[in-house]
């Protein structure tokens, strides 16, 4: 089995709904366990800023196929939800990236390994330090933990644990 971390992100509404059903497609798959999930958590939009907050939250998958396999798979789920690309970082339904795949180094240019701006990105790497603090980053040779404590504290803190608000009750 192999082993993968999966960030997913989403700021079209309904997000709660686009997270919920990207996490039963990839539960629902014949190939693909989610042992660990991170708590959800809201961020202010980066790059392309003309748009409303994400949630954001990362998965521990095992599964038994290989990365360009995991790759389609992320990717079909995109699009079963409507993920349309035309902005880059600009809002989407659902965002699937692969972070890390075993321990995988990889600079094809459909999927590079691992992910290259995740030991950048607090939104990437505060939830996979909740589930996964010593997880050595391939390549870089750093725990998730040393890079979540080397993020400025102005960009921690915009990453909040998300709690549903009364109008978005289902």
């Amino acid at each position: 089995m192999n082993e993968a971390y999966v960030a997913l992100g989403t700021n079209i509404e309904p997000r709660e709904n686009f997270i919920n059903q990207a996490l039963q497609f990839l539960d629902d798959h014949p190939n693909i366990t989610i042992k660990e999930k991170s708590s959800i958590y809201e961020t202010a939009p980066v790059g392309y800023t003309e748009q409303s907050n994400f949630l954001n939250m990362v998965v521990q998958v095992m599964t038994s196929l290989s990365a360009n396999e995991l790759l389609d798979a992320c990717q079909w789920i995109e699009q079963e939800l409507g993920r349309v690309r035309t902005i880059r970082f600009g809002p989407r339904t659902i965002d699937l990236d692969i972070l890390t795949y075993n321990q995988e180094n990889s600079t094809v240019e459909r999927l590079m390994l691992p992910h290259p701006r995740m030991h950048e990105r607090a939104f990437v790497l505060i939830p996979l330090q909740e589930i996964a603090p010593g997880y050595i980053i391939p390549v870089k040779n750093k725990t998730v933990d040393s890079y979540v404590n080397e993020l400025p504290e102005t960009e921690k803190k915009d990453v909040k644990r998300w709690i549903r608000s009364e109008s978005e009750e289902e």
